[in-house]
């Protein structure tokens, strides 16, 4: 199960596609889009967390087989990605027996850290199914940034390079530094 995914995962591991969001930016920002044909089914604003699920348009938080999640950490700047993922592969292991890890990519992106890592788990115990979910961290100055897809089967080579093009193009940036500006929006 996990060959072919794995494969074409590490062949795609390289690829990146910027996005360019149409709003006013400032400051530090998670840059983002909402893939087509999902829809946010949830949100929430606790203390220091920002999360936000979305599912395919006809799916829900409460019965997905495909979930995009993004966390934003106000505030949490001392972590690092590896640091990070290091965690969430020890939770992982602690939960899901037999747990596998492959790292695609670590390094800097627009002069953020990052690290871009698969994670499967063969039969996830809350749900009796495999659950495959790649992440991307970043930390920023102001925040820390997660990002995951998951999926509750083994995705098809389309989606692999779908889902992990849209993860590469996941980058954050600030208008105020010189080395990682924001880009221009246009009128």
């Amino acid at each position: 199960m996990l060959s072919r995914t794995l494969r074409s995962v590490l062949m795609l591991s390289l690829l990146s596609i910027p996005l360019i969001l149409s709003a006013e930016l400032k400051n530090e920002n998670l840059l983002q889009s909402i893939p087509t044909g999902y829809k946010i089914d949830y949100q929430i604003k606790q203390k220091n967390l920002i999360m936000m699920e979305m599912v395919p348009d006809k799916q829900s938080v409460n019965n997905w087989d495909e979930m995009v999640t993004t966390q934003i950490m106000l505030g949490l700047k001392n972590v690092t990605p590896e640091t990070f993922q290091s965690s969430m592969q020890k939770m992982w292991s602690d939960t899901c027996k037999n747990s596998q890890f492959v790292t695609l990519k670590q390094g800097k992106e627009n002069s953020y850290p990052f690290s871009f890592w698969l994670q499967l788990c063969p039969m996830n115990p809350s749900t009796g199914k495999a659950e495959i979910t790649w992440f991307k961290a970043i930390q920023g100055n102001d925040s820390f940034y997660v990002v995951q897809k998951a999926f509750k089967f083994e995705p098809s080579e389309e989606q692999v390079t779908q889902w992990t093009q849209y993860l590469r193009s996941v980058t954050v940036c600030d208008t105020r530094l010189p080395n990682s500006l924001c880009p221009k929006l246009q009128d």
